[in-house]
């Protein structure tokens, strides 16, 4: 059942409860809690972008932009971001930098664990 947030009281009170959540630690929620909290992030994006008219001021134009962007968004660190993708640092590193192109392995890291969309991979390649 689709989460949806109707009014700005009804806004706050879903972000109390995300940061509540998220308080908690992934490892520490439990199934249900997890859903909850994909189902109330989701619908506090789309209020925020609907109603409140809080977007990004520049969406990314490349999949290093993208990359930086998630990376903000997730408080991670290259190295974190690496880890997460199975890949060496310096290969991160290099791709960030623009030293390396993102070859196939990468791309589908990207698309597999931190879920971007295959669409844009493919529009930014």
């Amino acid at each position: 059942m689709k989460y949806l947030i109707t009014s700005k009281k009804m806004y706050h009170e879903t972000m109390v409860a995300i940061y509540d959540l998220m308080n908690k630690g992934e490892a520490n929620l439990s199934g249900g809690e997890l859903s909850d909290l994909s189902k109330m992030t989701a619908a506090a994006e789309e209020y925020e972008d609907k109603v409140l008219h809080i977007r990004p001021s520049t969406q990314p134009d490349s999949i290093i932009t993208l990359l930086e962007q998630k990376m903000y968004e997730n408080k991670m660190t290259q190295a974190a971001l690496a880890a997460t993708l199975g890949i060496g640092k310096s290969k991160l590193s290099e791709i960030l930098n623009g030293k390396r192109k993102p070859d196939v392995p990468f791309l589908k890291a990207l698309y597999k664990k931190i879920n971007i969309d295959p669409a844009l991979l493919l529009e930014y390649a």
